[in-house]
């Protein structure tokens, strides 16, 4: 009897944190649980990467290259998730910002990135956004993940045409992947 209250006491504690979880906030903000999904539903994921994972990450980001497709070597964060640059961003400071902001999440860090694979640290640089809250940048290109990119190694964003301009992956070099 004591083993089975011992269990249930464990599996309720379980549910209590990862229900606390989901309502963290994904750096965008807004809260995970309220994020919209492309399709305009409400998802307690961005992909396939937990809330707690993401917050990790938020701290400090790690910038690495993968894979992607026919793409071939682009930018990733830690987490596998494919790396966007807006080219309506001139500088390095981001414009997109509200609905823009939510259907294309900042890579948020806290401080300077990370480098992994080929990626090059002396590339790595951070902007503080209109909300005061830092972003990574790549060769002076704010980075974003695409909210269509439901996990690791999709690249669904590759050459949209949203919020006045187009988005694109970047290689190693920082310079935009055209294969649209």
């Amino acid at each position: 009897m004591r083993r089975m209250f011992e269990a249930i006491t464990w599996t309720v504690a379980a549910v209590t944190i990862a229900a606390a979880a989901s309502g963290c906030s994904n750096g965008t903000g807004s809260s995970a649980a309220s994020s919209a999904s492309p399709s305009g539903t409400a998802s307690g994921r961005a992909g396939d990467t937990p809330v707690a994972d993401r917050a990790a990450a938020a701290k400090q980001a790690q910038i690495k290259t993968a894979s992607v497709g026919s793409l071939g070597s682009v930018l990733v964060d830690g987490t596998g998730r494919t790396l966007y640059l807006f080219e309506a961003d001139r500088t390095s400071k981001s414009t997109c910002n509200g609905a823009c902001a939510t259907a294309w999440p900042p890579t948020p860090t806290s401080g300077k990135a990370k480098a992994g694979g080929r990626a090059k640290s002396d590339l790595l640089g951070t902007t503080k956004r209109s909300d005061g809250k830092e972003q990574v940048t790549y060769h002076g290109h704010p980075l974003y993940q695409y909210a269509g990119d439901s996990k690791s190694g999709q690249a669904n964003g590759e050459g949209l045409n949203q919020f006045g301009a187009e988005w694109y992956v970047l290689d190693a070099s920082g310079k935009k992947v055209d294969k649209s």
